[in-house]
C-alpha cells in the first residue's frame, strides 16, 4: 500500500479572478512582477498589479472588447505579458499565448486558428504584425506593450492604461468556470495546430494542488527563465508566485541568468534539464580545475552528508558557501520540468546543498500530475501524484509499464474544434496521457516513455528509447541522442539504432589533454565505446547494434525535446 505524505494548507481559489483579487486584499504592497529588463511598466507590487489589471480591461472594454473575446499575446518574458494573462482571466476573455520562437507563418496559424480578435505584442514583433494586418482579417485591435504607431492603427499598451476610465473589482465579470479561458497551441504548423482548451477551474485546481503539496512563502522569489508561454513555465513560474504572495522576477536572457542570480538572489529556479545539466557540469569542471578542492570535496560531501542524517541540515549551504553565491546564496529549490532529469544530476546538486525537485505533467493537464517534495523524493521518479489527481496504469506489461491515465479537475476540457480527437484522449473522464510508466509501492510515478516511442521487437519486447537515450548521455562525450528501430536492416527483426551529436568542448578537453588531433575516426571510436559500455548494461534486444554521427543538433521545442518527427533516419 502507497505511503501518505504530508498535505499543507493553502487557502482556496475557485478561479484566476478570484486568485487575484484574493492576492490583492491579501499581499496588498508587497512585490509581485519585477523586470530586470527597462520596460514601461516595469514592475507591480500586488495591488497595483491589481489597479492594472482594472484599467487595462477598462481600456479594452471601451474599444469595444466584449466577454469571451479571444486576445492573442506574444513577446519575451516580461510583466505585461503576466499582466494581459491575467486581464483576459479578470475580464472573462480566452487568452492564446504564442511562442515567441515560432516562424512568422506558424505564428499567423495559430493568431487564424484559435480566431483571435486582438494581440498585444512587445516592440520586437512591431513589423510582422504589420504584415498580420494585410494576412489576418478577424484581427481588430494591435496593441503594442512599447509605442504606438498611428499610422498602422497599433495601440500603445501603456498609454491605454494610462488613459483609461477607473473600474472597480465590483464591476468585473463573472467567471463561468468551464468555459474556455485558455487555449495553448502544441504546434504552430499548418494543419497540424493543436490548440489545447483550459478553464480556470483546470488552472486553480492546478494551482491548489501544487501550492497543497509545495509550500511557498511570501518572502520567495522566482526567477523567470523559461518561456512564459508554456504551460510549465506560465502555471508554476507566474501563476503560483502570483496565488502565494511571493515575487516574479524576469531575467533578461538565458545569456544573462548568472548575472540575474547574483542580483535577485532568488529562492526558486524553474528549469528544463538542459539548465541544470550545464550548471552541473560547470560546477564539476571548475572544482576539478582546482588540484585542493578535487581533493577535498569528496570528504566534505561524506562529512555534510553525515551532519544532515544528524539534524543540521544547513550544513551544506555553509561548508559550500561560496558555490551558493554564484547563484545568489538564497536558492531554496531548483525544480526541473518539461522533460526527466538526469537522476545523477539530481543526486550531484544536492550533495552541495542545492534541493532539485521535479515533476511531471502536460499541458492537457494544467500541467502538473505528479511532484516530488522537498522531504519525499526519488531522483529517478517523476513524483507523487497531487493531492487532488488520481493517476492509475492500464495495460501492463510483465514489468508493470502501462500506459498513464489521470482523472482531476485540471484535465482539459478538450482541444479546440476538434472533438474526435478530444474523445479519444479523454474516455470515461480519464486522459490517456500517451506516457508509459508504473507507480512504485511507495506510491511514487516513474515514466519510461512515450507510447508511440515505443519500438515492439517482433519477439513482443518492449524497447523505450528514452531509456537507451538516458543511459548515453551519462557520457560526457555525447552531447544530444536518439534512438529508433532502424527498419532497413537487413535482419529479420528490427536493429535498435542512435543517431548522436557529440559533445564537442569534450573533445576539444581530450584533445589537449592528450595532445591528440580531432579527427571523425577519434569521433567515432570514442562514441563507438561509450555505446559499448552501455549495451553491457543492457540485454541483448535493446542494444544499439548501428549508430551514426550528426553534424547539427536535433530540433527541439522551447522545452529542448527532439522533435523527433522531423528527424529523417540515415
Amino acid at each position: 500500500m502507497a505511503k501518505t505524505y504530508e498535505i499543507h494548507e493553502v487557502h482556496r481559489i475557485t478561479s484566476i479572478q478570484d486568485m487575484v483579487l484574493q492576492s490583492a486584499s491579501r499581499f496588498i504592497n508587497l512585490p509581485a512582477l519585477q523586470d530586470l529588463s527597462s520596460t514601461p511598466i516595469n514592475s507591480l507590487t500586488f495591488s497595483e498589479l491589481l489597479e492594472h489589471i482594472l484599467l487595462f480591461g477598462s481600456a479594452l472594454k471601451k474599444l469595444g472588447l466584449k466577454e469571451r473575446t479571444t486576445i492573442a499575446v506574444i513577446s519575451e518574458n516580461r510583466v505585461q505579458w503576466t499582466l494581459t494573462y491575467l486581464t483576459a482571466m479578470a475580464f472573462n476573455h480566452i487568452i492564446v499565448p504564442i511562442d515567441k520562437n515560432l516562424t512568422q507563418s506558424e505564428i499567423f496559424n495559430i493568431i487564424h486558428e484559435s480566431d483571435a480578435e486582438v494581440i498585444v505584442f512587445s516592440e520586437g514583433f512591431h513589423s510582422m504584425m504589420s504584415e498580420a494586418k494585410l494576412v489576418l482579417k478577424r484581427l481588430k485591435f494591435f496593441i503594442s506593450m512599447d509605442s504606438a504607431d498611428l499610422s498602422e492603427n497599433i495601440q500603445s499598451m501603456p498609454e491605454l492604461i494610462r488613459n483609461a476610465t477607473p473600474i472597480t473589482k465590483n464591476e468585473l465579470p463573472e467567471i463561468h468556470l468551464d468555459e474556455p479561458a485558455e487555449i495553448i497551441f502544441t504546434s504552430g504548423s499548418l494543419g497540424r495546430a493543436k490548440g489545447v482548451m483550459l478553464s480556470q477551474r483546470n488552472i486553480a485546481a492546478n494551482l491548489y494542488g501544487m501550492r497543497s503539496a509545495f509550500k511557498i512563502y511570501t518572502s520567495d522569489k522566482f526567477l523567470s527563465i523559461l518561456p512564459i508561454h508554456h504551460t510549465y513555465e506560465c502555471t508554476c513560474g507566474q501563476l503560483c508566485p502570483v496565488y502565494s504572495g511571493a515575487s516574479v522576477w524576469y531575467s533578461r536572457s538565458l545569456k544573462t541568468i548568472v548575472d540575474d542570480m547574483l542580483k535577485v538572489q532568488p529562492t526558486m529556479v524553474l528549469g528544463v534539464p538542459l539548465i541544470f545539466e550545464k550548471m552541473f557540469r560547470k560546477i564539476y569542471k571548475t572544482i576539478q580545475a582546482d588540484r585542493v578542492k578535487s581533493v577535498v570535496i569528496r570528504p566534505m560531501i561524506h562529512i555534510t552528508d553525515f551532519l544532515s542524517l544528524f539534524g543540521w541540515k544547513d550544513s551544506k549551504k555553509l561548508i559550500f558557501k561560496e558555490l551558493h553565491k554564484n547563484f545568489g546564496g538564497n536558492i531554496r529549490a531548483f525544480i526541473v520540468g518539461g522533460a526527466a532529469a538526469d537522476p545523477s544530476v539530481a543526486k550531484g546538486l544536492r550533495e552541495f546543498g542545492f534541493n532539485f525537485i521535479q515533476g511531471y505533467g502536460l499541458t492537457e493537464t494544467s500541467p502538473i500530475l505528479a511532484l516530488n517534495r522537498l522531504e519525499a523524493f526519488k531522483d529517478n521518479a517523476a513524483g507523487i501524484p497531487l493531492p487532488n489527481v488520481e493517476i492509475k496504469i492500464v495495460d501492463t506489461d510483465e514489468n508493470g509499464i502501462g500506459e498513464i491515465l489521470a482523472k482531476a479537475d485540471n484535465v482539459m476540457l478538450g482541444y479546440y474544434k476538434n472533438k474526435e480527437l478530444t474523445n479519444s484522449v479523454v474516455i470515461d473522464g480519464w486522459f490517456h496521457t500517451g506516457d508509459l510508466g508504473l507507480i512504485d509501492d511507495d506510491g511514487f510515478l516513474h515514466i519510461s516513455g512515450r507510447k508511440k516511442n515505443v519500438i515492439i521487437t517482433k519477439n513482443g519486447k518492449n524497447v523505450f528509447p528514452e531509456e537507451i537515450e538516458d543511459a548515453l548521455l551519462l557520457n560526457t562525450f555525447v552531447k544530444e541522442v536518439l534512438v529508433y528501430a532502424d527498419k532497413n536492416a537487413k535482419e529479420d527483426d528490427d536493429v535498435i539504432a542512435a543517431q548522436i551529436v557529440p559533445d564537442h568542448e569534450s573533445f576539444i578537453e581530450m584533445s589537449e589533454k592528450n595532445n591528440v588531433q580531432i579527427t571523425p575516426e577519434i569521433i567515432k571510436s570514442t562514441i563507438g565505446e561509450a555505446i559499448k559500455q552501455v549495451n553491457k548494461t543492457l540485454p541483448s534486444y535493446k542494444q544499439v547494434r548501428k549508430f551514426t554521427i550528426r553534424d547539427n543538433e536535433f530540433e527541439k521545442t522551447t522545452t529542448q525535446k527532439i522533435k523527433r518527427y522531423l528527424v529523417q533516419q540515415p
